[in-house]
């Protein structure tokens, strides 16, 4: 038995051992080979594999063509190993900003895959390194650069993108994000790249700007500061309420895609989309997306 401060070896052994139970298991190495797709976890600092990624093909995304291009144009040069910019999308709700991530990194994937358009170096890269997409949630943003410390050390390239990012007042989340995107010593991985949307370009509500504004000893410097956030993102893409006939025609490519019809024909289709949108007081892809589920249900089948 010990005696005072006196502790056998084997005492001591027996301490340390139970230590490592009581301790929690380190996190595995992740394994970016078991999907196309994951979904960062702050706790323990895992990644997620998700084996069907809730997407649709970008040829069905109408309505926000010139965001397409852009966005689609950025990421393959990524995908290529070439310059490209963190791109914030912002604007209206339901049209179509986290689902144009989504089939972007899908269309850009099999661009790098294939080697498509490309000369025999991006090739051979093709075969080594695939195009990753890793999911942040925006409650996990303070763990961005423990993340990105796993990405770095990966062969593969990734968009890490947050959905529906802003930030209220008294958030100080914003300043690690800035750090990251552009201003830390490490700055962002070579190997990474940023895709965040939300609801406002700044990412932050305007009371909370005017607030800066009026409390500061030099107001324009403390607003600066705020709005410094969304200029990190090199590409800034807005999405705007879809007229009539963008409406509409989300709601024929759809139908056209899925084998949809309305017992009245086209113009029928028409009249109850635009019924299905009066009573929702609103015209955009997540409407017109909605209209289409109701039909199919009416129609007994299932959306695949």
């Amino acid at each position: 038995m010990p005696s005072g401060n006196n502790f056998s070896e084997e005492t001591l052994r027996r301490i340390a051992h139970a230590l490592e139970r009581l301790a929690p298991p380190s996190a595995p190495a992740p394994d970016f080979e078991a999907a196309e797709a994951f979904i960062w976890q702050s706790c323990p600092g895992a990644f997620q594999p998700v084996a069907e990624v809730n997407r649709l093909p970008l040829a069905l995304l109408k309505g926000i063509d010139h965001q397409a291009e852009q966005l689609l144009a950025n990421t393959v040069r990524f995908a290529r190993g070439y310059a490209a910019n963190n791109a914030l999308l912002w604007g209206a709700r339901g049209m179509g900003k986290s689902s144009l991530v989504k089939a972007v990194h899908a269309e850009a994937a099999r661009v790098l895959t294939e080697g498509a358009e490309a000369g025999p170096d991006s090739a051979r890269a093709a075969q080594t390194a695939r195009l990753k997409l890793v999911e942040i949630h925006r409650e996990d943003i303070a763990s961005l650069p423990a993340c990105l410390l796993h990405l770095r050390a990966s062969r593969h390239r990734f968009l890490v993108f947050c959905d529906d990012l802003s930030f209220e007042r008294e958030d100080t989340d914003y300043k690690s994000l800035k750090s990251v995107l552009e201003g830390g010593i490490e700055g962002r991985p070579p190997n990474v790249l940023f895709y965040a949307t939300s609801n406002r370009r700044h990412l932050m509500p305007r009371d909370m700007l005017e607030n800066e504004r009026s409390t500061a000893i030099n107001p324009s410097e403390a607003v600066e500061e705020k709005v410094s956030l969304s200029d990190r993102f090199g590409l800034w893409l807005g999405f705007h309420n879809c007229s009539q006939a963008d409406y509409l025609e989300m709601v024929a490519a759809y139908a056209a895609h899925y084998g949809l019809e309305s017992a009245g024909g086209a113009e029928a289709l028409e009249r109850e989309a635009l019924e299905w949108a009066a009573t929702r007081g609103a015209r955009s892809g997540r409407v017109a997306w909605q209209f289409i589920q109701d039909l199919a249900g009416r129609l007994g089948r299932e959306l695949k």
